[in-house]
């Protein structure tokens, strides 16, 4: 991704846009931070393939239409704070901005953009896109906090996320899905506690960068891919599947961790209805995560005779298994920390 300097230069960009956003002191320079994030990543989006180009168009033509919605939201919230004191004009515009930042998220109701644009990236440009580019959006709409919209957002971003993975057989898609599933968990997180999100957030990032790291060294974008061309190696079998079981939130893993604490801030405060909803849609996610790691190891598994050896000893190599193991164990590990605190 980074082979020369104009692609470094648009990532720094990029960065520097999310920063500009999230310590912006009023929404224009907000907006103003967003849209140079938008065209900063716009380039790093097209290698010069017809997917990527196509998906970049959908991006932009997206991104485009949410900011335009955000900026003239914005001019009105203004304009009726200086001349008006309607309160309940005022929530109406809240609702507008923040359907305008929910798009930019790719959640639920809005997400229409989001499995279609992800097909054409390749993994560096995916794991951008499912990571960094939510810090902005969801930090914008931790400000806003409309009860009504984000309920609403929050249930359909965990049942489409859960039902939308059920029949995928590429790689990027169930990614997708997985994402907004996951965005439905970390706004809950960000209405119950200011950071607990953040903390979903980072933990989150980390479980998707180590399975996109195995992803991109060896190509692999359908499921049929994990069982006929890859799993010659079983330590790495075994690997990637706790990695995808930890995204799931499986317990005895790291990915438990958030939602764990989510769930108690959700008992705590007596929001069992939406707990519910939230537990037996993630319970459907597990489902299909489990149904693929089952076919890996059992039903579609034939073992070659040669055997394939990696370079274990390659630094890259070496820090993934430590962020695997962590990622595997981290719960474990955090828990003897705070019991010996």
């Amino acid at each position: 991704m980074f082979n020369n300097s104009s692609k470094i230069m648009f990532m720094f960009i990029l960065m520097m846009s999310t920063i500009i956003t999230i310590s912006a002191n009023s929404w224009l320079s907000a907006w103003m931070g967003l849209e140079i994030n938008l065209l900063s990543f716009i380039p790093l989006m097209n290698d010069n393939k017809l997917m990527s180009n196509e998906a970049s168009l959908k991006y932009f033509l997206t991104q485009a239409l949410a900011s335009s919605i955000l900026l003239f939201s914005t001019i009105l919230f203004l304009y009726k704070n200086n001349f008006m004191t309607n309160n309940l004009m005022n929530n109406y515009n809240k609702m507008i901005m923040m359907s305008s930042l929910l798009m930019k998220t790719g959640a639920a109701p809005f997400h229409f953009w989001f499995p279609n644009v992800m097909e054409g990236l390749n993994w560096n440009n995916s794991l951008i896109l499912m990571t960094w580019q939510k810090i902005a959006p969801l930090m914008l709409i931790s400000y806003l906090m409309n009860k009504f919209l984000m309920f609403s957002s929050i249930i359909l971003s965990i049942i489409i996320g859960s039902l939308g993975g059920l029949n995928q057989t590429s790689l990027r898609k169930l990614m997708t899905f997985s994402s907004i599933n996951h965005l439905g968990w970390m706004m809950m997180s960000m209405y119950s506690n200011e950071s607990l999100w953040i903390m979903y957030f980072l933990i989150y990032s980390f479980l998707s960068f180590n399975l996109i790291f195995l992803f991109n060294i060896f190509k692999l974008y359908h499921i049929n891919q994990l069982f006929s061309l890859f799993f010659f190696n079983k330590n790495l079998k075994f690997i990637l599947f706790f990695n995808l079981l930890s995204l799931g939130g499986l317990p005895p893993f790291l990915g438990f961790l958030p939602k764990w604490l989510t769930i108690q801030y959700l008992t705590i405060n007596n929001q069992l209805f939406m707990l519910t909803i939230m537990i037996m849609m993630t319970l459907i996610t597990l489902y299909f995560y489990l149904r693929l790691c089952y076919t890996a190891f059992m039903l579609n598994y034939n073992e070659n005779n040669w055997i394939f050896k990696m370079n274990w000893n390659n630094w890259m190599m070496n820090l993934y298994l430590t962020f695997s193991f962590m990622s595997s164990f981290g719960l474990f590990i955090i828990s003897l920390i705070y019991y010996l605190i």
